[in-house]
């Protein structure tokens, strides 16, 4: 059994009496693709998020290559990871958000080598190489010297995924990252994860609620509801053939809510 990248281990979120994610358990394997579907407030940003370390567990545990996320030994206990840890741990991780969040004053070039700069201490002239060629694969290579301002959604998304790229991550995280974007623009950014997927060894995990992009993309789907996973398995049983009627009714609900026609001929419920 390959050991996995990610080990999610009975892990519970709470803000104040509402559960988030509830005594959760689920492994990722190196290189995997993983699609995260479910129902707004079911969960799935607030995994990401926890890997990401920028949300707390109120229990459980999460281990990176077989190493504590948010916990470190300590006189031969664990105890809560200090930021030391967590700034080693993230090192392995990049994350794009639905929003950009890119910095309005700095251009394309300088947002996508602002990391390397600053947390890896590359020089200039070796960063901006980086950069150009993350920018040659996302296809911006020509705007490395325009502002966000300048740039269509789709392009500042592309610009957050070199960005996020930079840091040469063993995991990316995409959280709903074309739910912002004008319908045409989608497709631009979704061929550049298809590219990703094809052309690295990364492990990624997707919160999507493009379903004919998540059957394509992943290895395999989580459907969450809840904070809980209602069913797992590859693409073809979760959109063909799903075993538990609340991912039925999801599908259904998706699909009737404007799923292009080719994805609906494509997924039969």
């Amino acid at each position: 059994m390959v050991q996995p990248i990610i080990d999610i281990q009975s892990i519970s979120k709470c803000f104040g009496d509402l559960t988030v994610l509830d005594n959760l358990s689920f492994q990722v394997a190196p290189g995997e693709k993983l699609a995260l579907i479910g129902p707004s407030g079911s969960g799935k940003t607030t995994i990401l998020r926890v890997l990401m370390t920028l949300e707390t567990l109120t229990s459980g545990h999460v281990l990176i290559e077989d190493e504590q996320l948010w916990h470190m030994e300590r006189g031969g206990k664990l105890v809560d990871a200090d930021e030391t840890h967590l700034h080693k741990m993230r090192n392995s991780i990049g994350m794009v958000f639905q929003h950009f969040n890119l910095f309005p004053h700095k251009t394309v070039l300088e947002n996508v080598t602002l990391a390397l700069r600053l947390v890896r201490g590359v020089a200039k002239k070796q960063a901006d190489e980086r950069a150009l060629e993350l920018l040659d694969l996302v296809g911006l290579a020509d705007k490395r010297d325009q502002k966000p301002a300048s740039l269509s959604g789709g392009q500042k998304q592309r610009v957050a995924i070199a960005r996020a790229l930079a840091l040469e991550p063993k995991i990316m995280l995409f959280d709903e990252v074309t739910s912002a974007l004008d319908p045409e623009l989608v497709d631009e950014v979704l061929n550049v994860m298809r590219r990703l997927g094809e052309e690295t060894d990364m492990t990624m995990l997707l919160v999507t609620h493009e379903m004919g992009f998540a059957r394509d993309f992943a290895d395999r789907v989580l459907f969450f509801d809840k904070g809980r996973i209602i069913e797992s398995g590859p693409p073809e049983q979760i959109f063909t053939d799903p075993q538990e009627e609340r991912t039925r009714t999801f599908l259904r609900k998706v699909l009737s809510a404007g799923v292009s026609r080719a994805e609906s001929a494509a997924v039969a419920i």
